[in-house]
């Protein structure tokens, strides 16, 4: 080592010393980062919690740049949209990264929650893991909803009167509701105002708050694994777990793989194919949004649409609206339903492999069911489709507590 470098050293350790004595930064690396054991055998499964946090970044920053030159107004804001494509140097490229982004922020939820279905990551002791999550979910559901506004085009505008009028059907405070939510009679300017505020300064702050529980939440108990097995209960003479490494450098050399993959795979679809054929950027949401003329199909954004599907499939408004709710919320259930002895789905029984199964498919084909206007057979399909979604959650209880098992081993295990 030079004297130059061993300076730089001293230097370093003199200025983490200063910060440690105003804040804890090494212990709180220690506890989070190096000193955060997580167990051996997490497979690619384990990836998209990370690659969440990256798209959300990437969320933030394009989004600030965004609203530099988006004009909340129902006069200006699709106007402000289309300066921001064809005017501003390289808005065409954020406002495709944010878009994109925002589809593959629910892949990669959405396949984070299926990880924890496989695993059973929401057991014991990891219920309120589970429950922050949810909330996590919900607050997502309800950014995106607020965000899918903002362009102003005509599926934005007519989608956004359809899931706004489903509080109408709420007895006694429906419609009083209805009109707080759209702030006038009709969605109007003020509407626009009042998501763009919500878009852009309170669901943000509440997302990060979550975000922030629920990553200490999980440091607290810790991370679940493919074998679902307590690493914590066999540990060694210096307090490690057996079965565990420190997340750094070991887990997150692996995670900057994925993220290099993923960031691949995100860099094609926004230079290639950013609208997806539709399904991430809706052809009628390239028209300026017209009060006077209604869509001749009015479809959410994707994500949006196996529950929009269950909407649909119940011909009484109250009724759609209420199963339209129990959809999203029931996974939140899933810690008190699940009465299976194990976690994962690898000792787990053919009952619970076949439910699962069945719900994955019904996710699947409602979602495309939701993309496809309410008539013919579609409405039938949605239907059987919506009673197999509920069935999971419904007889979980049932199925899971007469499943068959398979014995647990004691240590975390590479091939099961």
């Amino acid at each position: 080592m030079t004297g130059l470098e061993s300076e730089m050293g001293k230097d370093r350790s003199a200025f983490i010393k200063w910060v440690d004595d105003r804040f804890p930064w090494t212990e709180t690396m220690r506890y989070h980062v190096t000193e955060y054991y997580a167990s051996k055998n997490f497979n690619w499964w384990y990836i998209f919690g990370v690659l969440a946090m990256v798209i959300l970044v990437i969320q933030f920053v394009t989004g600030i740049f965004l609203t530099m030159n988006y004009k909340p107004s129902a006069a200006e804001a699709f106007a402000s949209i289309e300066y921001i494509m064809r005017d501003v140097e390289w808005g065409w490229l954020i406002r495709y990264m944010h878009s994109t982004g925002a589809s593959f922020l629910f892949i990669v939820v959405y396949l984070h929650m299926f990880r924890a279905m496989l695993y059973g990551s929401y057991k014991k002791p990891r219920e309120l893991i589970w429950i922050i999550g949810m909330l996590i979910f919900f607050v997502l559901f309800a950014e995106a909803f607020a965000g899918y506004l903002l362009p102003w085009g005509q599926m934005s505008y007519w989608g956004a009167q359809v899931i706004i009028s489903l509080f109408g059907a709420i007895p006694f405070v429906g419609e009083a509701l209805v009109e707080w939510i759209r702030g006038d009679y009709a969605i109007s300017d003020i509407t626009l105002n009042r998501f763009f505020a919500f878009h852009v300064a309170l669901l943000p702050l509440v997302f990060v708050g979550l975000i922030f529980l629920h990553i200490v939440a999980l440091h607290h108990v810790g991370s679940n694994n493919p074998d679902g097995v307590e690493i914590k209960e066999h540990k060694g003479a210096d307090g490690v777990p057996l079965d565990g490494i420190a997340f750094h450098p070991y887990h997150t050399s692996k995670d900057l793989v994925g993220i290099i993959v993923f960031l691949m795979i995100f860099s094609a679809v926004v230079f290639f194919a950013p609208d997806m054929g539709g399904y991430f950027l809706e052809h009628a949401n390239f028209e300026p949004a017209n009060t006077m003329a209604t869509p001749e199909h009015i479809a959410p954004a994707w994500y949006f649409t196996p529950f929009y599907a269950i909407l649909r499939a119940v011909p009484d408004k109250l009724w759609g609206t209420i199963l339209f709710g129990a959809s999203v919320l029931l996974p939140a259930f899933l810690p008190w339903l699940d009465r299976s002895r194990v976690k994962s789905i690898r000792y787990r029984g053919w009952m619970y492999k076949l439910a699962l199964t069945i719900f994955v498919v019904s996710i699947v084909v409602l979602g495309w069911l939701g993309l496809q206007p309410a008539e013919g057979i579609y409405v039938p399909l949605a239907r059987i489709f919506s009673i197999f979604y509920f069935s999971f959650f419904i007889l979980m209880p049932y199925y899971t507590t007469i499943d068959k098992t398979k014995p647990v081993p004691d240590r975390v295990v590479y091939n099961a």
